[in-house]
């Protein structure tokens, strides 16, 4: 987020006034209304504030869509908005509702899938959330399971506590007891170890000579030949409440609307969005306001988010995508709440 010339006192509070005004209303802000007493202070003449908007107006914080019209906050004026905005804490209400939503969750990988609804259900934006895997997968253990037809189920567990799967198919059967002495051979000698150093040094013992007539490494090597460590760990990306963006007034064509929805169904495009955006450091809320850099249709949009360290290496990356004219404080605080929520949450 690109720096902003601090604006002097009087500018910056008559400046927030009308950008929490326009975000309850979405209707464009009148001198009159920021004129209007207020609980806790005075009042300032429609004369001054007339001068001050037009001054904010020249400066690039408000647009006047028709002459005869009240101010509407630019993006400038959000971001100026955003940036003094203190630490927010959940309403009650929301800490109820999160904790509802969280309510049975036992594993990280569900609090994580579940968290994009709980973000949409307390903020009716679009929430999201992406475990990013570790760079490199330390292996905590494997399960071998005989499936018919020669085929072998093997579950690989890392020690950032993802769980990924898949089937080989080997040219003769091996029964539980074999596939349990393979099972015992690679947790021992191998928990701990980072999954590409493992195929690594399970490639040089089966090529020592001799190791063939070994037949526990006779039946590894069936395995082995069938990549059966070869597993993938793409990031995970769950997504929840894109259907409240068709209410909102985004001033886009039915086209570009579609662009829009089919940009996020987009695994990929998800991802840029949180590396690009999620630019403080981990633990702190960031807030991007307007994305049409990453994507045209996004213009009015800003996102909210967090990232959240986890033992083992993996990253959480968890934001809400909604209007600019959001309520900032309420999301902010919605999406720092999860955050420790998930940061808490047993591996």
């Amino acid at each position: 987020m690109a720096e902003l010339t601090p604006l002097s006192r009087r500018k910056a509070e008559v400046l927030h006034l009308i950008v929490r005004e326009y975000i309850e209303t979405g209707e464009p802000v009148a001198s009159r209304t920021i004129a209007r007493p207020r609980r806790g202070g005075g009042t300032v003449s429609p004369a001054t504030i007339r001068n001050v908007m037009a001054d904010l107006s020249e400066e690039g914080y408000l647009s006047q869509p028709h002459t005869s019209a009240g101010r509407v906050p630019t993006e400038k004026a959000f971001r100026s908005y955003v940036r003094e905005i203190l630490t927010p804490r959940p309403t009650p209400a929301d800490l109820l509702r999160l904790n509802t939503g969280f309510t049975g969750v036992e594993s990280l990988e569900e609090g994580i899938e579940l968290s994009s609804r709980v973000l949409t259900d307390l903020t009716h934006n679009v929430g999201i959330a992406a475990a990013i895997p570790a760079t490199s997968q330390t292996l905590d253990q494997i399960e071998l399971l005989p499936l018919p037809e020669r085929r072998v189920l093997v579950i690989v567990v890392t020690r950032d506590r993802i769980v990924r799967n898949r089937v080989v198919v080997l040219d003769e059967d091996l029964d539980s007891d074999e596939l349990g002495s393979i099972r015992n051979y690679i947790n021992v000698n191998f928990g701990g170890w980072v999954l590409s150093d493992v195929r690594q040094e399970l490639e040089r013992r089966l090529r020592v000579e001799g190791a063939y007539y070994d037949e526990l490494l006779k039946r590894l090597n069936q395995l082995h030949t069938r990549g059966f460590l070869e597993v993938e760990f793409d990031p995970a990306v769950h997504m929840e409440g894109a259907s409240y963006l068709i209410a909102l007034d985004l001033h886009l064509t039915r086209e570009k609307m579609g662009e829009l929805l089919h940009a996020l169904e987009e695994k990929k495009r998800i991802l840029q969005l949180l590396d690009r955006f999620l630019e403080h450091p981990v633990g702190e809320v960031s807030v991007q306001v307007g994305l049409g850099d990453l994507h045209s249709t996004m213009e009015e949009l800003s996102l909210i988010g967090i990232q959240v360290a986890r033992p083992g290496g993996m990253m959480v990356k968890i934001a809400v995508l909604g209007p600019m004219r959001m309520h900032y404080e309420r999301v902010m605080a919605a999406v720092l709440a999860v955050g420790r929520t998930l940061q808490n949450l047993p591996s």
